[in-house]
């Protein structure tokens, strides 16, 4: 059994749309170099079918995963969100305390992390000490630069 998978409806939609481009457009791409590289005669020692056979497979492999995780992808209803603490979907305003520095991030699933965008995945170190905090609250978390004392200035959605 798969593992479930927790998106936004949008997350959900860009998985489908990728999906759809690797079954409608890549597959059939993948197919006819293969069906060009038999054409080219004898294929135990064609290098080009052996690239485009690899490629199949690591194509196919990709569009099972995808799959996987459309069957398995639970939508998180954005109105059932609160922000008395810190949760899932959530838009964090935290300060270093070290150096004052304020930072805003929007914790999501793994899969829809993008830090260019501010969002930071839930099983980060930062998103798993700010977890179930409150406004006002101080958490100290461990990253690679050593421990730093984090306010929750802000909590929305």
């Amino acid at each position: 059994m798969s593992e479930v998978t927790y998106l936004t409806k949008d997350g959900l939609e860009k998985l489908k749309k990728e999906l759809e481009h690797l079954m409608t457009v890549e597959r059939p791409k993948i197919s006819k170099q293969i069906g060009e590289a038999i054409e080219k005669g004898d294929i135990s020692e064609n290098a080009e079918y052996d690239a485009a056979k690899d490629a199949q497979g690591m194509l196919e492999a990709k569009i099972a995963q995808l799959k996987g995780k459309v069957a398995n992808a639970r939508i998180l209803d954005e109105s059932k969100i609160d922000t008395s603490q810190v949760q899932i979907l959530n838009k964090v305003t935290i300060k270093n305390k070290k150096n004052n520095a304020t930072m805003q991030y929007t914790l999501v699933p793994e899969s829809e992390a993008n830090l260019k965008e501010g969002k930071i995945s839930v099983q980060t170190p930062i998103a798993k000490g700010l977890m179930g905090k409150k406004v006002g609250d101080v958490v100290e978390i461990k990253v690679p630069s050593g421990i730093i004392p984090f306010e929750i200035v802000e909590i929305s959605i």
